[in-house]
């Protein structure tokens, strides 16, 4: 007994190494994400000190960027991102969670088995395929037949009624409304999956249509989940780069029309970044993506909060 023991004893050691490395790296692993942004966040916060020294918190409402007087204002990107962004989501949500419910509620089984890889082919879609589509059909479709069609109907609106450009924040917004379709219609197709389907049946049972289910039962229980991926979908357009530089105008000029040209954050982060000649230029570049790091990681938190309330913290939820 004592040699089988000291065998077993002996075994238990020698299987401590493996799994000492095994639980090492998985907790590298863990946290190296983790350590990833603050490392982030550290250098953007040291490259930016002279933008952060010379204009301070006045950068952000700032209308005038000079390169070569060394005046940066970063409002006028500001103005062209919040612009860009909420055209995004009154173009895209409607049709996604037009999407996500035709998918749910109402599709057969085989549609559903072909509609859900096309929504999350789409997601994959790159930046730039996106954008030579704007640019080559979406551009010259707008100019040519919605825009003036909007000039006749609503041209009494500040909105609509300048002359404006063919690259212009319309275009930028559009472009953005349809990359962030699939990723909005993918999580609302998943928080209505996550809505007990006792409630669903019972309202039914009850009398009621498929319409007042819908109304009554599906959007109160998942309300959280469809703004938190509202939210996310924001935080892809705040974000996006390449697509909305192909079709904004990239001038930094704030506009009430939404003909005119304009200039996200990450499009002049895009554009200038390379080009940046002197100090002041390169710290006010990077201040501005210190700024746009922090708005989409706010952003992308409150989504992931309201999409974890809704679905219970499922990992289906929060993909």
């Amino acid at each position: 007994m004592g040699l089988e023991a000291g065998l077993r004893l002996l075994r238990r050691r020698k299987g401590r190494g493996p799994e000492s490395v095994f639980r090492a790296g998985l907790s590298l692993s863990g946290f190296l994400p983790l350590l990833i942004l603050l490392g982030i966040v550290a250098v953007l916060w040291r490259a930016s000190g002279p933008a952060r020294g010379a204009f301070g918190l006045r950068f952000f409402w700032g209308r005038v960027w000079d390169p070569v007087h060394e005046v940066f204002g970063a409002l006028p990107f500001v103005y062209g991102t919040i612009v860009t962004s909420v055209l995004a989501v009154l173009f895209g949500v409607p049709v996604a969670l037009g999407s996500a419910l035709f998918v749910v509620e109402i599709a057969p089984r085989r549609v559903r088995s072909l509609l859900t890889p096309v929504l999350d082919l789409l997601a994959g879609v790159p930046s730039v395929v996106y954008g030579l589509w704007g640019m080559f059909y979406l551009v010259p479709f707008l100019s040519s037949r919605v825009e003036p069609l909007l000039r006749r109907a609503f041209g009494f609106s500040p909105l609509f009624s300048c002359t404006g450009a063919q690259f212009n924040y319309l275009a930028g917004g559009v472009i953005l409304s349809v990359m962030i379709l699939p990723t909005v219609a993918s999580i609302c197709r998943e928080v209505f999956l996550a809505v007990p389907t006792e409630l669903k049946e019972g309202a039914m049972a009850l009398g009621a249509t498929r319409w007042d289910v819908v109304r009554m039962v599906t959007f109160p229980v998942a309300r959280g989940g469809v703004i938190g991926a509202i939210f996310l979908g924001l935080a892809r357009a705040l974000g996006e780069t390449m697509a909305v530089t192909m079709v904004v105008g990239n001038r930094p000029e704030i506009s009430a029309c939404l003909f005119a040209p304009g200039y996200t954050a990450a499009a002049a982060l895009a554009n200038e970044f390379t080009e940046a000649a002197g100090d002041v230029h390169l710290a006010s570049l990077v201040y501005l993506a210190l700024a746009l790091m922090f708005v989409t990681f706010l952003v992308n938190l409150i989504a992931r909060l309201l999409v974890w309330k809704v679905t219970g913290g499922e990992e289906r939820g929060l993909r």
